[in-house]
Parts: structure tokens; sequence; C-alpha cells
């Protein structure tokens, strides 16, 4: 008969190193007590993908690793209650090992627990991890934070006192009825992960900008989790206008952790969370090092596209190898040129280039113009009457005073034809690259 304490000893066998040894049968007054048989405990498998408690210090297990764990060691018999009457061996115990049951002379070797005594419990094993946890990093020196100051709106008082009005009139309407259908394109569903690649031929050009408001664009009107991912190393600021504080793992580091069998809740552990919505991946942390190569780029993306409905690449300029791969590979494009002379005509060269390209890539391209001064010195129409020749959709990003002062992107500063355009810009991008299978 069992008495009520049994539970407590499952219990003890639960928090003690694996199943416990197999307890025999009590024997009668003046019969020899028989040896334990003895169960080895099974091999610990950590999860690879969520960090735990010690991982945070040490870093991720990888799966090569797991193999490599410490020998098992014969786990010791909890105590048992005074008036309990245990079950009756089994026929064999197998050993986690997988042998037969161990003879007499190795049990006879573990030694005895007082009834009264507290189970000793063994130390946790240290896996062996490929790499120590990165220690984060701050994306933006604490100074310069200070010595931005208190953002610009991206409308002057004066033109929002004057959008104000105007919606007290019918154009008001229109606006509503615009926005709703460009709302209703960027939450199409798609049947699996689409890549948006951001290039430009130059830097300075607000590149990372555009990445920046297409990632924030998509997470604010999808309901799917979205990926902002940086692949220019050459200390790109994709982490800053995300408003991301502090950086940690990278792109390197994470194409050597990923494995098919990790959950999105495994994933997004080593990314950083947009406060907005949305999630980043830096390409770096911030120091100058080796730019990403392509086979890390590749594994990173192919790996990444599972979880994420849209990731928003934020790619090196143009013609750099990483560049031109996630041109050539991305399900659609968006070419940033400014509106100067040599920046309309380099665009065009990139356009010509794209039209070359299998898969349709020109069809599935769109070009953002940007001004990045309020006074234009080239002709807007004639710039975009020069690049639509090759048969692309230009949107134009104007001048913003928000996005000019730099630093993290905040939505509601941003000017009423800014955020107008980029709806508009991610509704043509990803309508297009929903249509490539």
């Amino acid at each position: 008969m069992t008495t009520s304490g049994r539970w407590q000893d499952d219990v003890l066998r639960e928090l003690t190193a694996g199943p416990a040894a197999e307890v025999r049968e009590q024997p009668a007054p003046g019969e020899a007590r028989q040896p334990l048989p003895v169960r080895l405990p099974d091999e610990e498998r950590p999860n690879p993908g969520r960090p735990s408690r010690e991982q945070h210090t040490t870093g991720p297990v990888s799966r090569e690793n797991e193999q490599q764990s410490a020998p098992h060691t014969p786990a010791q018999a909890p105590p048992r209650m005074a008036n309990e009457v245990p079950p009756a061996p089994p026929a064999q115990a197998h050993a986690g090992t997988g042998s037969s049951a161990p003879g007499v002379e190795a049990a006879s070797r573990i030694p005895a627990t007082p009834p009264n005594a507290s189970p000793a419990v063994p130390p946790p094993r240290q896996a062996r991890l490929p790499m120590a946890t990165p220690e984060p990093v701050p994306t933006l020196d604490p100074r310069l934070a200070i010595a931005l100051g208190s953002p610009q709106h991206g409308d002057s008082l004066v033109r929002r006192s004057g959008r104000s009005l105007r919606k007290l009139t019918s154009s008001a309407a229109q606006e509503v009825a615009e926005e709703s259908r460009l709302g209703g394109l960027l939450q199409q569903p798609v049947t699996t992960g689409r890549v948006i690649a951001v290039t430009s031929i130059r830097g300075g050009v607000g590149k990372t900008t555009t990445a920046a408001l297409l990632a924030r664009t998509f997470s604010h009107y999808r309901h799917d989790p979205v990926l902002a991912l940086e692949a220019d190393a050459a200390l790109g600021t994709l982490p800053v206008r995300m408003g991301a504080q502090s950086v940690r793992w990278s792109c390197v580091e994470l194409a050597r952790i990923l494995t098919p069998s990790m959950q999105l809740t495994d994933v997004t552990g080593y990314l950083v969370p947009v406060a907005d919505g949305g999630w980043l991946l830096p390409a770096s942390q911030g120091r100058v090092g080796a730019p990403l190569d392509v086979a890390t780029y590749r594994t990173v993306t192919l790996a990444l596209r599972r979880y994420f409905a849209v990731t928003v690449v934020d790619c090196e300029t143009l013609p750099g190898e990483v560049a031109r791969t996630a041109m050539d590979t991305a399900h659609a494009r968006v070419v940033v040129a400014p509106l100067t002379a040599e920046g309309v005509g380099g665009t065009r060269i990139v356009l010509d280039w794209l039209g070359g390209l299998p898969h349709g890539a020109l069809a599935s391209t769109v070009v953002a113009l940007t001004s990045n001064t309020p006074d234009a010195h080239l002709d807007l129409k004639a710039a975009t009457a020069h690049l639509r020749e090759t048969g692309v959709t230009l949107v134009h990003l104007p001048y913003d005073r928000h996005l000019a002062g730099g630093g993290p992107i905040m939505p509601d500063r941003l000017g009423e034809a800014t955020r107008r355009a980029a709806t508009q810009l991610a509704a043509e991008t990803l309508q297009r690259a929903v249509r490539v299978r």
C-alpha cells in the first residue's frame, strides 16, 4: 500500500538530475538487501534558439556542440519515506547509454542515503558554447543624443494650420479614400515571406532613411511580424533611425546559430524589438570590421524569411557584391535616387542594368526620388520623365525637416506629405513583391 507521501518522491525525482534510480522491493526480515539497478540520466538537450539564464552570460548553444556534452554520471536514488512500500523492480533497467542493467559491482558503489537526509543534487553541467554572448553596444553616444535636442516636426506650424483648414473641405474625403486604398494594399496576405531590397548608387542620399520608413510603415499596417535587416556593415545607421537604444547580435553571429528547428520566439530572442512594432537585425555592432559577405547574407535572409511576412533589407550601395546579390534575389527592389542631375543619371544606369537581369527584375522595381534640401535645383517633372522611360514606378519623397535632423524617426513628427509618400511607396513595393512567385 502506497502512502500519501509517494507523490513527494516523484517530485524529487523530477527536481534531481534526470530519471532517478529504480527502487527494488522492500526485503523481508532477515533477507539480504538486493543491490539497486541504476538508470543513467538522459542527455540534456538545451534549446538552441532561446537563450536561458546561463546563456545570457555565456552565449547560445550550437547544435554541433550538443554532442560534446559531459559524460553521464549515475544519479543518486532519492530517500524513501519511512512507511513507504516501494514497487516491484522491473525485469531489466535500461541505462541512458542504451546498455543493459548494471551489475552488482556498479550498483554497490552508490552511497546509501540516510532516511532523513536531503537528496544530493548534482551541479549543472556547463555546455560548450561556440561563442560568448556579445555585450550590448549603444547605437548613439549619450552626448550626441543630448545634442539632438527636441526633434522638429516635418511640417512648419503654418503648413499644419493650413492642413487643418483643408480637412474641413471636401478634399478631406478624397484623402481618406486614398489612405483606405493604400491600407488595403499594405494589408494583403502573403503566401511566403517577401524580401524587399533598398539600395542606391552612393551614400548620403536617404537610402537608410527610406528603408526605415518602409519598415515602420509595414509594421504600422500589418498584423504579422516585419523585420528590418541591415546588410550594410560599413557603420550603417539603420539601428539609429529605427530607434534602437543598443544592439547585441548581428548578421554574422546569427548566421552561425540559426537552425531549421527554431521557432519565431527563439529567433526574436536574438533581434532588437522596435518600439512601434517590428524587429531589427543590425549588420554590425557599430564598429569598423569585416564587410558582410554574400554567403552570410544568403544564409540569414533565406532562414529569416520563414518567420517574417515582410523583410526590408537596407543594402550597401551599388556596385557592392551584397547589394547586387540582394537586388537579384529580392522579391521587390527600391532604388533611392537623389533629385540631382548626377543622381538621376546614375540611377538610370542602374535601371538599365536591372533590365538585363532575369526574373523580371525591372518590373518589380520602384524608384524613390528624394529631396534632401528644400530648394531643389532639378526640375521634378523632367527627372521623373527621364526615369520613367525604363518603365519603373516613381514615388517622390519630399524634403522633411524631421528626417533631415537625423536621429530616430518618430512617425508622429513626420510631415503629412512625407507620411503619404512613404505609405504609397510601401504599397507600390509590396504590390510588386506579391506578384513574384
